[in-house]
């Protein structure tokens, strides 16, 4: 009997050293950071084999669309936080280190990441980071500060590697709705204040004249980008014409409302403020890119220790959550994923974004589901609906069929960000009014808010019952506890969103990450496990995705019977959900 129960044991640990996972791990092996770098390995044994397959399968015309998409969503936010975090840090991160920092970015991710469809990049919480550690220094010494952020960066590195390599990835398994659809909702706010404080830079920097025009401008460019990806998941016109709106939605308004702000007479008078642009390749500042680090005091050095650690936070969050989203479960993904080996390569990026003068980057939360959207592939058919009148009700369910897993689209996007660095595109870049830039804000802001959960169940407690559908998940779920749950993530939200506006604004990542262990250890005692099954679920399910995590958590609701309430009829609703910052399908009929 002994020797049985020695050998099954033996046979389990074979067979766990196979895949990557903690679970029923006994004695030294359940410490994950007695097994350094075990996620790591394992995330680069998984995609290896796919390496050949992300350059084959890209030659798509699906692949090229997205490319198009995703350098207008990627470049026009970036140039839209630089334009604020520019003057809010002396001039010293300008146009030129944010496109490098993208570049960087997108060139080491697009090559080397176990999952290149994660879009990485400057992001407007590394803006508000970067602008408030400049309010805190320039109390003591303003020229203090490129030092600073330096070892900042070079401190943050040193704890991605950790966290990589002790394999702490592990415990973003745990994120569910419940915090990711609040930091959804905290970007999607801070994004639309940005977008007003960027129209009110207008009227106290320039004229009225410029900040009404401005506006113009700003809600000209939201309705546009708006209307073009209403009509691209609409049943309108064939389905190419549809397709052709919703991959080139941004790029249309773009031109459009840039000419505008150039019409002779009236319009050109009016003076708005443009890009302001730097030397090709240079910073904008005076210095070298080398920042000289190693000539800040000591003291400085240790001061930095807790800004690094607090970067990692935002970073671990911020960076897996957009890696989650970008593979949540409305994407048909077949090839398997790779947290651990990501962050590690997130962590190398951060140093070099420190001691360069470099923005850091992450990955985009509005941004990565938009990229797996642009490459998936979408149908449409028909369903109708016999009414007892004997008339038939039909409407279009769109649904995901595939979607085109690769990595070229995120390279040559990188390519493109590299090619705007040079003088020619620079000159082009001038030529944009800042105003187009609110309206990015806009459109970013609000896409996120618009497809946000809690949006839908502030609707859903405000609507009349008899309208409801009797097949809403949400009918099985108190409506008071429906208000209780959503009320928990609206105080989450408005406390982050307050932290954000003061001095103290480094603190927020504390805020949104403390929204997972209130998931996992209090909420489970105020509601059943039937209506978390309802309520909430994994913001990402696929096996192909846990694996990569260490396998499915047990996050104390109803099991897999819950989660498919909770994704039965919603599924549908969620196939022609806007994931992220205007994301759209397109549709193809059967």
């Amino acid at each position: 009997m002994g020797s049985t129960g020695e050998l099954g044991e033996k046979l389990e640990h074979v067979q766990r050293s196979k895949t990557y996972t903690f679970q029923g791990a006994k004695g030294w092996r359940r410490y994950r950071i007695l097994m350094p770098g075990k996620g790591m390995y394992h995330d680069v044994k998984r995609r290896l084999p796919y390496y050949l397959s992300d350059i084959t399968d890209a030659w798509t015309y699906r692949a090229f669309a997205s490319t198009i998409r995703m350098y207008f969503v990627n470049l026009l936010p970036a140039v839209a936080y630089t334009l604020d975090m520019t003057r809010r840090t002396g001039y010293f991160f300008g146009i030129n280190e944010s496109l490098f920092s993208s570049a960087l970015a997108a060139m080491v991710f697009s090559i080397g990441a176990a999952q290149p469809l994660t879009i990485v990049g400057v992001t407007g919480l590394i803006s508000l980071f970067n602008y408030t550690i400049y309010d805190i220094i320039s109390q003591y010494d303003v020229a203090l500060y490129p030092q600073f952020m330096a070892w900042t960066g070079i401190w943050a590195a040193l704890f991605h590697w950790i966290v990589s390599f002790g394999n702490y990835c592990d415990y973003m398994r745990y994120v569910t709705d419940f915090s990711s659809e609040s930091f959804g909702m905290y970007v999607g706010i801070i994004y639309c204040v940005k977008g007003v404080e960027e129209l009110v830079n207008e009227f106290s920097q320039e004229n009225p004249s410029a900040g009404y025009m401005s506006c113009v401008i700003a809600i000209l460019y939201f309705g546009s980008v708006y209307s073009l990806e209403k009509l691209g998941s609409s049943t309108m016109w064939k389905p190419w014409v549809r397709g052709l709106l919703a991959d080139y939605a941004y790029v249309f308004p773009t031109l459009f409302c840039v000419g505008f702000a150039h019409i002779p007479g009236n319009l050109a008078n009016t003076h708005v403020s443009y890009v302001p642009t730097h030397q090709a390749f240079h910073p904008t500042q005076h210095r070298s890119w080398l920042i000289d680090f190693w000539n800040l005091d000591i003291k400085w050095i240790f001061v930095a220790i807790p800004f690094g650690l607090l970067t990692t936070l935002l970073f671990y969050y911020d960076h897996n959550v957009s890696s989650l989203t970008a593979q949540a479960r409305p994407f048909p993904l077949k090839k398997p994923a790779g947290f651990h080996w990501d962050f590690f390569l997130l962590g190398c990026t951060t140093l070099v974004a420190g001691i360069l003068g470099l923005p850091m980057p992450n990955g985009l939360v509005p941004q990565a589901p938009v990229h797996t959207d642009s490459l998936t592939i979408y149908t449409t058919r028909l369903e109708t609906i016999h009414t007892t009148s004997g008339d038939e009700i039909r409407r279009p369910v769109t649904e995901a069929s595939a979607v085109v897993e690769q990595r070229v689209s995120h390279f040559f996007m990188g390519l493109a960000l590299i090619g705007t660095m040079t003088g020619p595109l620079l000159a082009v870049l001038h030529t944009m009014p800042s105003a187009v830039f609110a309206g990015v804000f806009f459109v970013v802001g609000w896409g996120s808010i618009e497809s946000n959960g809690i949006l839908h169940r502030l609707v859903y407690l405000q609507s009349e019952s008899r309208f409801v559908s009797p097949a809403d998940p949400l009918n099985a779920v108190s409506r008071r506890n429906i208000a209780l749950y959503t009320g928990m993530q609206i105080v989450g939200v408005s406390a982050s969103v307050a932290v954000s506006q003061t001095v103290a604004a480094i603190g927020f990542p504390v805020l949104i990450i403390g929204l997972v262990p209130l998931r996992m250890l209090v909420m489970p005692r105020w509601f059943g496990g039937e209506e978390l099954g309802v309520l909430d679920g994994l913001t990402a399910d696929n096996e192909a995705v846990l694996e990569s995590l260490g396998g499915r958590p047990d996050i104390g609701d109803a099991g897999e019977d819950g989660m498919a309430r909770k994704d039965g009829v919603a599924s549908e609703d969620r196939s022609v959900q806007r994931q992220g910052a205007g994301s759209i399908h397109r549709s193809s009929s059967l």
